[in-house]
């Protein structure tokens, strides 16, 4: 596995008899926007934590540039977390927080940390007790984009910002990472806002791997087609059906598997329309397929 920059080997994370995560394996590369997506209480956050030795595994071994992480301050100077329930003292200012952390990230950007400021519209004075939650969220954008950590991870990193504050914070992201590279990790549940950037794709749900693939790849991996029922099954009969919505005699398909030419060319005899799969459609319907075959492991 070399070249990897954060590995895991078959993380397991039990409490009792419940598995947050289970058996979980991937490589994060040098220079990568990589996606961490699933659910809710899919095992995202716990296995954030491990990555970033805030928590221990039950099983398994993590590797951050190819060494151990825990008590390992040279590593883990090198990973900027920004959590999404990150807590700050109550009487420091968003000035000090800033300060502390430029203080303990070797590459920060104390510059672009001001710029950002400005655009986020932060009050540099006010304490962080004061601050709402879009604020909050704003401080920690900051911290993850200024530190310019070779690894940054994001958990969920917009709460309380609306949309015109949201898409500033992805232009940004895009923008620096085009300038200064690094490994990113973004969890999130707004797949259709981020999939634009994302280069990888990790899907997890129930604590199990379910998707590690290149994000074009996987744009490739369903298709839908919609047009008279009986058409509409008769194209799919034989292949692999994630989803089906019929009105009347009305059918939408979402089919897995690439659409060829070939195929593309039979559904247009039969009368049907071919559609694309967003990636937010495409690991929902995943997501409820695993559910529906059973998988009995319960995320954290």
């Amino acid at each position: 596995m070399t070249g990897a920059v954060v590995e895991a080997v078959e993380i397991t994370k039990a409490y009792g008899t419940m598995r947050a995560l289970d058996r979980v394996s991937f490589r994060l590369e040098a220079d990568k926007i990589y996606g961490l997506l699933g659910r809710n209480g899919a095992g995202k956050t716990t296995l954030m934590h491990i990555l970033t030795a805030q928590l221990f595994a039950t099983s398994g071994e993590v590797r951050l540039f190819g060494e151990a992480p825990y008590e390992n301050d040279a590593a883990l100077r090198r990973v900027c977390f920004i959590k999404e329930s990150q807590v700050y003292p109550k009487t420091l200012r968003v000035s000090d927080v800033l300060e502390v952390s430029a203080s303990f990230f070797p590459n920060w950007d104390r510059e672009f940390a001001m710029r950002l400021v400005r655009d986020f519209e932060l009050p540099l004075t006010r304490r962080m007790n004061k601050l709402s939650r879009g604020m909050l969220s704003s401080v920690g954008i900051i911290i993850g984009l200024a530190s310019r950590a070779p690894v940054t991870i994001f958990d969920e990193p917009y709460l309380g910002l609306d949309a015109v504050a949201r898409g500033m914070f992805y232009d940004k992201l895009l923008q620096d990472y085009a300038e200064h590279p690094r490994t990113i990790l973004l969890s999130t549940h707004l797949i259709d806002e981020v999939s634009r950037m994302l280069e990888h794709v990790l899907l997890i749900d129930r604590g199990r791997l379910l998707l590690d693939e290149e994000a074009d790849s996987l744009r490739s991996k369903a298709y839908t087609v919609a047009g008279p029922k009986a058409k509409a099954e008769s194209f799919a009969n034989g292949r692999t059906v994630l989803h089906a919505e019929s009105i009347g005699g009305m059918a939408s398909l979402t089919v897995q598997g690439a659409m060829s030419p070939e195929l593309k060319r039979q559904a247009e005899s039969l009368g049907l329309e071919i559609g694309p799969v967003s990636l937010q459609q495409l690991f929902i319907h995943l997501t409820n397929r695993a559910s529906a075959e059973g998988k009995e492991h319960v995320g954290r």
